[in-house]
């Protein structure tokens, strides 16, 4: 634990107060693969832009980020890797989206810290740096485990991502008690909810408890009735917790079907993936408490006001990102003696960013992520 601390500090030192002479003979020049053009091209800029900020505050006039645009073009892509190769560089961060990466396991010499949070590629000069569902799972995981709870089910909607919510609960070891696919078809879904949740059951329930103490002889039914009659349904679930996989208005058609049938997020958890903080998730105030895992959300406060006030426009979350990809990579080199190679990423090593803490191991890259709740109308941290 005390040398997990130490490499913390160092991380925070670094990435704030190195010294411009550090590598001073050495030019650590990093490619940026990113849309320049077309319709992602503000993505692209902002991008860019956020590198820059993470130069100065590096404060080492040796680092040179070498930007390429990729048109959002998997073709185009592997040409621009190409000039990045031919040039001499090694490291790239990205591309960002995940359907440009399908070439570029033909440039073996280059690593690319790719921007997307998918982690279904298997070429090994691809990083997939993007928050995964793995390390999303491995937070709610840590939250049911502090919270003693029991049975977890999950709601996961029949999408291209479905795949990645399986991988991530067999990876992250997280006991549930069933993972359901959904349609997201709004006439479907709640129909599909009633099922899980047995609201005809315990509506019927309701109704025949209702017609037993109005038939019986019972001194106080009259009062019973009276407040029966004020509730929907009567019954257990089989859960104490819903992790809904899901985000904008299918994670809130979600909810509102859960409490259509009756279940309340102030009896049961309601738990979801990494939602940015959402700020209109705090107008839902019928779904509240609602649990997520995320980035440092104080870290991502103060990098969007530095960004704003830099550049007048306002960031994104892929900007935060590859804010701290160049700290990481810079780091990296710094623990590799200055050599930029593979071997750079295969050695399990702790990084604390804005984000968070990377951790990484065998060319893998996981977040250990914090846990937020929205309550009140405000995000509030767990841990």
């Amino acid at each position: 634990m005390n040398k997990i601390i130490k490499i913390i500090l160092f991380l925070a030192f670094a990435l704030s107060i190195v010294p411009v002479t550090l590598l001073a003979n050495d030019q650590i020049r990093i490619g940026l693969l990113v849309p320049l053009t077309g319709k992602n091209s503000e993505i692209g800029q902002s991008i860019i832009k956020s590198a820059r900020l993470a130069i100065n505050t590096i404060n080492n006039a040796s680092i040179e980020i070498i930007p390429k645009d990729t048109q959002s073009n998997p073709e185009v892509t592997l040409a621009a890797a190409k000039e990045l190769d031919n040039s001499g560089i090694k490291i790239v961060i990205g591309p960002v989206f995940n359907e440009s990466l399908i070439y570029l396991d033909e440039l073996s010499e280059l690593t690319f810290l790719a921007l997307t949070n998918k982690n279904d590629n298997f070429s090994k000069n691809i990083i997939n740096a993007g928050i995964n569902a793995t390390s999303q799972l491995n937070a709610i995981k840590k939250f049911i485990e502090l919270n003693e709870i029991k049975k977890t089910i999950f709601l996961t909607p029949d999408v291209s991502f479905k795949n990645e919510i399986e991988k991530a609960i067999s990876n992250s070891k997280i006991k549930i008690l069933e993972n359901y696919v959904y349609n997201t078809d709004p006439t479907k879904l709640t129909k599909q909810i009633e099922k899980i949740t047995r609201y005809d059951i315990r509506k019927q329930n309701l109704e025949d408890e209702i017609n037993r103490l109005e038939k019986s002889e019972q001194n106080n039914k009259e009062r019973l009735i009276e407040r029966l009659k004020k509730r929907d349904t009567l019954g257990s679930v089989k859960f104490d917790s819903v992790v809904i996989s899901d985000f904008d208005e299918s994670l809130k058609s979600v909810t509102t079907s859960l409490l259509y049938t009756d279940i309340s997020p102030k009896e049961k958890y309601f738990i979801t993936l990494n939602q940015w903080f959402d700020e209109s998730l705090l107008k839902e105030t019928s779904s509240q408490p609602l649990y997520f895992p995320s980035a440092n959300k104080d870290n991502y406060d103060e990098f969007s006001n530095e960004y704003f006030e830099k550049y007048n426009q306002h960031t994104n979350q892929l900007s935060f990102l590859s804010y701290d990809l160049v700290g990481l990579v810079y780091y990296l080199i710094l623990q590799n003696n200055s050599v930029v190679d593979k071997k750079m990423f295969e050695k399990k090593t702790l990084f604390k960013g804005k984000v968070g803490i990377f951790e990484i191991k065998n060319n893998k890259i996981n977040h250990i992520l914090n846990f937020y709740k929205v309550e009140d109308g405000v995000f509030k941290k767990v841990f």
